[in-house]
């Protein structure tokens, strides 16, 4: 199973060249199936790959609600000592003053820059998240629908000038294979959702995929590849 989840990982990263040679990867390590597995598929490439480069993981503790109403994972901590990879455990970094608790868009503003400051501090050079195929086509949609736009999320994206750039490895991967990944490897329990999570959008078009797959087999296969050929194009 995770031989063919890694052989699409591995054209993700020779197609849109996410690794070289002496990089250092932070993988953002969320505690769900799909941070976990990607951790894991970086972890094995190391063996074969033609490219060196070292992995830490990095979770960020702490939700709309700030780091101390947010529940502890010790779970995700006891398995990633069990895995033998280095990583860290940070809290949520907040701006003088921030209200809690946060809007979605703020949260999510504190937590990307809580991992680029971290990575940083650790001599990362490459940030990489575990967004899969079924995130980009939902995300895709999602713009499309609500926002007008043609585009998806970006598998390969540079910030600071080049100082860092954020990788998506799992982007050609769908969403059942890492569900079939984490069964097969034992993944600790993901961390309850936020309460101020606001899903309903994303679940909307997950319902309208599945709609549309009753009446076509091809419809992921061809959402994927006008979401992936739409970024391209805007140069996200």
């Amino acid at each position: 199973m995770a031989f063919f989840t890694l052989k699409k990982v591995n054209k993700a990263l020779r197609q849109f060249g996410m690794i070289q040679d002496g990089d250092r990867v932070a993988v953002a390590v969320s505690g769900g199936k799909d941070s976990l597995g990607l951790l894991c598929l970086l972890k094995d490439n190391l063996r074969t790959s033609l490219e060196k480069y070292s992995l830490v993981a990095i979770h960020v503790h702490g939700d709309a609600r700030g780091p101390d109403k947010t529940p502890r994972t010790p779970a995700l901590e006891d398995w990633l000592k069990a895995e033998g990879v280095e990583y860290r455990i940070e809290d949520i970094r907040l701006a003088s003053g921030q209200e809690l608790p946060m809007s979605c868009q703020r949260c999510a503003w504190s937590r990307r820059r809580t991992l680029f400051e971290v990575a940083a501090e650790l001599g990362c050079n490459k940030l990489a998240y575990a967004h899969h195929a079924d995130d980009l086509i939902q995300t895709y949609l999602m713009n499309l629908l609500y926002h007008g736009r043609s585009e998806g999320l970006a598998p390969v994206r540079q910030f600071f000038g080049g100082r860092f750039t954020l990788i998506r490895p799992l982007i050609l991967v769908p969403e059942k294979e890492m569900v079939r990944l984490a069964k097969a490897r034992g993944f600790s329990p993901p961390p309850p959702l936020c309460p101020m999570a606001d899903v309903s959008r994303r679940e909307t078009v997950r319902k309208i995929i599945a709609l549309a797959e009753t009446r076509g087999r091809q419809v992921r296969a061809n959402l994927l590849r006008l979401a992936l050929a739409a970024t391209q194009r805007s140069g996200i």
